[in-house]
């Protein structure tokens, strides 16, 4: 079967208003191999490079509270380097390259939800002048699934 864990996706597919870094770029730990006092890095299935978090906002403003704030890990040699702040903006544009979905079943109780994590191979400063691409089909400014 063709169907592989991860999906890709474009960054309009996911944050068709943008997404804007909140938070520093932190190791994952891998918890099967971490002991107490003895961290150990998460590695990429896939790339096995070193796995990397970062917490981005998603400018939808019809983005439920729950979902307004999600996670992007990154399969990274070295850390990844969150694009500069403007000026006047309190946090910093960012676009994602190499975005991968991968859907799951999130337990929350008794009310089990679809919910997904997000995987990208680097991040950068959004281009200049550039907007995200609009979600084909469905209302273009829907994205309370997606985040």
């Amino acid at each position: 079967m063709a169907i592989k864990n991860r999906f890709p996706v474009s960054m309009g597919d996911v944050f068709p208003h943008g997404a804007y870094v909140v938070s520093e770029v932190e190791a994952v730990r891998d918890f099967d191999k971490s002991s107490a006092g003895r961290p150990v890095q998460q590695l990429d299935k896939e790339s096995g490079l070193p796995v990397w978090s970062v917490s981005v906002l998603d400018a939808d403003p019809d983005a439920r509270r729950a979902d307004k704030t999600v996670v992007v890990k990154l399969a990274a040699t070295h850390q990844p380097v969150p694009p500069e702040t403007l000026a006047g903006m309190p946090f910093r544009p960012v676009e994602f390259e190499g975005l991968t979905v991968t859907p799951y079943v999130q337990e929350n109780g008794g009310r089990p939800r679809v919910a997904y994590s997000f995987r990208a191979t680097a991040m950068r400063a959004p281009t200049v002048g550039s907007k995200p691409t609009p979600r084909s089909g469905g209302n273009p400014g829907s994205n309370s699934e997606a985040a």
